[in-house]
């Protein structure tokens, strides 16, 4: 559906699918290892984004809009997690 209107290359989506899943990969190692909780509160943030990322290219390449519903509500999500581990760290004073 969209890539008759944009006229994207047909290798382009695919490569991008797979850069975004090596770049979760590298994201989920550094969330497992830390090395401090601020460290992997970003790199949940950043999951997240790549996750997001990851449904906006399946519009792309499926026609099926849905999965903007899903990637917004991802983000809805994400954004109040942040605040919530934000607010869980100012209170228990987490040193840097």
């Amino acid at each position: 559906m969209f890539s008759n209107i944009l006229d994207l290359p047909t290798w382009l989506i695919p490569t991008a699918q797979v850069l975004l899943g090596l770049a979760a990969a590298i994201t989920c190692y550094r969330i497992w290892r830390g090395p401090s909780v601020m460290d992997r509160i970003v790199a949940l943030d950043l999951f997240a984004s790549i996750t997001m990322a990851q449904f906006v290219l399946l519009v792309f390449s499926s026609g099926f809009t849905s999965y903007l519903d899903v990637a917004s509500a991802i983000a809805i999500i994400s954004f109040i997690a942040t605040i919530a581990f934000a607010r869980y760290l100012e209170k228990t004073e987490c040193s840097l």
